[in-house]
């Protein structure tokens, strides 16, 4: 997998797991802690959830601006790690819920998630840039979509293990605290703290047979106050206490960077030759106007595609995590290791990495296989078969979310009846298979397409415009807990089936274009 990859690859992509594993940790839970922590509505959490997102690839752009103007790509990056490390500390000191003070708290955790943000858009472009230089050799550039992929591979090793660290954190501090993990607790807490005994009967009668099977040592319940304060408090010091591992993960990135960071190269500089330093050079720079355009345009062709991905793809942290607590039968789900259990909805976050890092060797194989026989398809018609399994991935869930009753219904439903509506959590994992193999087609091979097309003097650049673009598909992602909580379910998955559908279909109709303009960049 790794012969005739360039050295710094490996150190690069080991550097960005570390980055990921971090993220990872604090994505797997982040929607979950927000409803947990403010009381918020699916709906609200989505706005900020959809800010956060959107901003982390916003400031991706200005990242890449500011690293294209200083040419202190390596510099860049080492601060984007600081400042990540500082926003997850911020979200990581234990605060007491209910909140004393809503305002004060909740502007505290958006302060931390804008400087992560800020962080991760210094970081995360500038390193792809750098990545994108390793591949300019001639030696190398024929192997530069499999090396991609092998970064993006490692990406997701962090991504696959984070979600556990999370959820085994947050669940031991509930059994310290004498407690243990309801999936629907602290929404119906909140519930309580906000209606108290007007609670509807049904949702009251959970709320009862859930807190009494939530204490460990099984003695009932018999103030529902005292109960809801401490479990609300208890569960999300739990969530904080597993966003500081995120920190140390942010150190161990740091140092792997810092060590390594000899062996990478630097998009501002070409390689060296005899006689020192050969720069890029004014021919390079001041290519023709036309071909630039061209270029430019293809880029952005392909970004205004992907935004749809992404508005579909990044509901795994958002409706689709909220689906899985609600709709799944996570008493399937119970990994006991003694001091803590691994088990809630939020261990769905960890198949779409696990598919990517097993399925990501059998892709390579199978493209090098085309390859061979000069079969193999171009990249932005891979792209455009991504788009079309990602509409699949959707059309499945819709067939099993046809008989589900709405959000809205649920809370007008016995434990029994809900009990019995629940699916198997085998559908969460198939949907993630399928979503994951659209990843591949498109993800990695995306950042690929930028790297190869990209002017040279625009590389960070325009890898800072593919996140943004995809910082434009993250904004709409609050689109998915409006859809999820008023429409009934399956009419929720099928807005994301058009929108991928649609995307496909553009995209096969600009190929025959973006592969001319792919050919010449290759000339150039």
């Amino acid at each position: 997998m790794f012969k005739g990859q360039p050295k710094g690859l490996i150190a690069a992509a080991l550097a960005n797991m570390g980055e990921r594993f971090g993220f990872y940790i604090m994505m797997a839970i982040l929607t979950l802690f927000i409803s947990a922590k403010f009381g918020l509505a699916e709906t609200t959490t989505g706005y900020i959830y959809s800010a956060f997102y959107a901003s982390i690839y916003l400031l991706a752009l200005v990242g890449g601006v500011i690293a294209d103007k200083t040419k202190n790509y390596k510099g860049t990056i080492l601060f984007g790690l600081i400042l990540m490390a500082v926003g997850y500390l911020l979200i990581s000191i234990p605060t007491p819920t209910p909140v004393p003070n809503f305002g004060l708290y909740l502007t505290l955790t958006c302060l931390g998630l804008l400087v992560i943000a800020l962080g991760n858009g210094l970081f995360k472009g500038n390193l792809q840039a750098l990545v994108g230089q390793m591949y300019d050799n001639k030696e190398y550039s024929d192997k530069r979509d499999f090396g991609f992929q092998i970064f993006y591979m490692f990406i997701n090793i962090g991504g696959f293990f984070a979600p556990f660290i999370a959820i085994g954190v947050r669940n031991w501090w509930l059994k310290v605290n004498n407690f243990d993990y309801n999936a629907s607790l602290p929404e119906l807490c909140h519930k309580y703290l906000a209606e108290g005994s007007n609670m509807n009967t049904e949702s009251l009668a959970r709320l009862q047979d859930y807190a009494n099977a939530a204490v460990l040592d099984k003695t009932p319940v018999a103030d529902l106050s005292v109960f809801v304060n401490s479990y609300l408090d208890v569960f999300n010091r739990g969530f904080q206490y597993a966003f500081m591992a995120a920190i140390v993960a942010m150190v161990i990135s740091l140092v792997v960077f810092l060590v390594n960071k000899n062996k990478f190269p630097d998009p501002a500089k070409k390689a060296v030759v005899k006689g020192g330093e050969h720069k890029i050079t004014k021919e390079e720079v001041q290519m023709s106007a036309h071909e630039i355009k061209q270029r430019i345009y293809a880029l952005f062709a392909v970004f205004g595609v992907v935004i749809f991905f992404w508005l579909s793809f990044h509901q795994n942290g958002y409706s689709l995590t909220y689906f899985a607590r609600d709709y799944v039968d996570l008493s399937v789900i119970n990994i006991n290791l003694g001091f803590t259990s691994i088990k809630g909805a939020e261990i769905f976050q960890s198949v779409n990495p696990f598919f990517v890092v097993t399925l990501t060797p059998f892709i390579m194989w199978f493209f090098g296989t085309l390859k061979r026989k000069r079969i193999e398809p171009s990249t932005p018609m891979k792209i455009a078969i991504g788009m079309g399994i990602a509409a699949l991935a959707y059309i499945f869930l819709m067939i099993f979310s046809f008989v589900l009753p709405s959000k809205e219904a649920l809370s007008t439903m016995s434990e029994t009846q809900i009990s019995a509506i629940r699916v198997t959590p085998w559908i969460m994992v198939i949907l993630y298979f399928i979503l994951t193999v659209a990843e591949l087609f498109i993800s990695p091979l995306g950042l690929s397409f930028v790297s190869k097309v990209a002017p040279p003097h625009l590389q960070g650049l325009m890898q800072g415009a593919w996140l943004a673009a995809t910082a434009v598909g993250n904004s709409l992602l609050f689109i998915g807990g409006i859809l999820y909580t008023s429409v009934p379910i399956w009419a929720c998955w099928l807005v994301f089936v058009g929108a991928t559908a649609a995307s496909m279909i553009v995209m096969l109709s600009m190929v025959k274009w973006l592969e001319r303009v792919t050919l010449n960049s290759s000339k150039a």
